[in-house]
């Protein structure tokens, strides 16, 4: 059984970056991050399989960047040049085979964690 915990949100002014970090326990295959703002439905970022293949959401443009500390135990979200647009709550999500940034990969979900954008 696989488990996630996120952290690292918090509030940033537009132009800051922020690190969110997933600590999985268990097997998985695809790691992803999603986010929902208000409102909103929730959208798929970025995500990475277990080959070290990663895949990101059109919107993110080079502001995003998913990788794995295996030591860790963690898979992490960078963000970088952060606007207003970005507050959301952002979550965490495993899949146990193939990988993208569609809700249709992950069967796993952590409880999320809150960035919000402000000055």
């Amino acid at each position: 059984q696989v488990h996630l915990m996120e952290s690292g949100g918090g509030v940033v002014q537009p132009g800051g970056s922020l690190k969110l970090s997933c600590t999985v326990s268990g097997f998985t295959n695809c790691m992803g991050w999603f986010r929902q703002a208000p409102g909103e439905e929730r959208e798929g970022v970025a995500s990475m399989s277990g080959g070290g293949s990663r895949y990101y959401a059109d919107f993110v443009r080079g502001r995003f960047i998913i990788s794995k500390d295996t030591a860790k135990k963690t898979v992490d979200l960078q963000i970088n040049d952060l606007r207003p647009e970005d507050t959301a709550m952002y979550y965490c999500a495993a899949g146990p085979r193939s990988c993208g940034v569609y809700e249709r990969y992950f069967n796993t979900w952590g409880q999320g964690t809150q960035v919000t954008v402000s000055s």
